[in-house]
């Protein structure tokens, strides 16, 4: 089935206020959810006034309305309630042909800057069933072809082969971001806390692997852009593992595109030529602590 170019549920964080939107086909099954099966809030606030004619419903309702909660944080202040469907029963007692649902909601305005509609970039993400998100970001991480033009079709690899990965984040409405990566690890099960276990970046930026002898391994300079990070991995297997699968899980990270890269913020690999560390942006001071293993907390 062909993706909605629209979210089931949409959120506004506005000022003083929240609107959520949601999708009559709720579950993209093409049977329309009632309005009257919807409510926001343990308060059970009911939609503005529907048009049957709208694909869509809409709540707005202030932020401590329809039995919100609020969390205040060192940094936020988030405000949480859910948005209920409840489904009427069918003409049969015996079957039912809808399931109740919950969508969690949250609304995060932060603490230390002033709170107005022009100012604050909202970070409301919506909910289905029981995934939750707090940012409006879409992390993906793809093996690609030799040319990085394209997502390779195949998984399949030799060794003394270069895998190229590639990591990219994508936003709505956000701040330009940068992209880093901090941690992958490589199993033979798809555990990542299994063993054996290989972290061929880690340190929050550093690719340890290409400080392995005989190795290609390397970010790729330039980045195609801010959002985006690409590196090269030579294949391996886990000596004495009989299987053919590794499972890679890595740790994707972004910072705000205007600020620096530094000791934190970093993706650094290791010059053969030069015999030290050089970071794909910044200065050689950030990827120092790669070898000694003092790297500072990603954060």
């Amino acid at each position: 089935r062909a993706l909605s170019p629209r979210p089931a549920v949409a959120v506004r964080c506005q000022e003083g206020q929240l609107a959520v939107t949601v999708r009559r086909d709720l579950f993209g099954t093409g049977r329309p959810v009632r309005a009257a099966e919807l409510s926001l809030g343990t308060a059970s606030c009911l939609p503005l006034a529907p048009n049957p004619a709208q694909a869509f419903v809409t709540f707005v309702a202030a932020l401590h309305e329809c039995g919100s909660t609020l969390q205040v944080t060192p940094d936020s202040l988030i405000y949480r309630t859910t948005l209920y469907y409840k489904p009427t029963r069918s003409g049969n007692p015996l079957i039912v042909r809808a399931t109740p649902a919950e969508v969690p909601i949250e609304c995060h305005y932060p603490r230390r800057s002033n709170v107005s509609s022009g100012a604050v970039r909202p970070t409301w993400a919506p909910f289905r069933s029981t995934v939750a998100a707090e940012e409006r970001l879409r992390f993906s991480l793809r093996l690609m072809d030799d040319d990085w033009s394209r997502e390779r079709l195949s998984n399949g690899f030799q060794l003394g082969d270069s895998l190229r990965f590639q990591a990219d984040v994508t936003s709505e409405g956000h701040v330009p971001l940068r992209l880093f990566v901090d941690h992958c690890v490589a199993t033979a099960s798809p555990d990542r806390s299994s063993s054996p276990r290989y972290a061929f970046i880690d340190l929050g930026g550093c690719l340890l692997d290409s400080r392995a002898e005989d190795t290609a391994s390397a970010f790729v300079s330039p980045r195609p852009r801010p959002e985006s990070l690409r590196f090269l991995l030579d294949a391996f297997k886990f000596a004495g593992d009989a299987g053919d699968l590794l499972y890679i899980s890595c740790h994707l990270r972004v910072s705000p595109a205007g600020e620096a890269p530094n000791s934190r913020n970093k993706a650094c690999s290791f010059s053969r030529a030069s015999g030290l560390w050089a970071p794909l942006e910044g200065t050689a001071a950030i990827c120092s602590c790669c070898d000694t293993g003092s790297c500072p907390s990603p954060g």
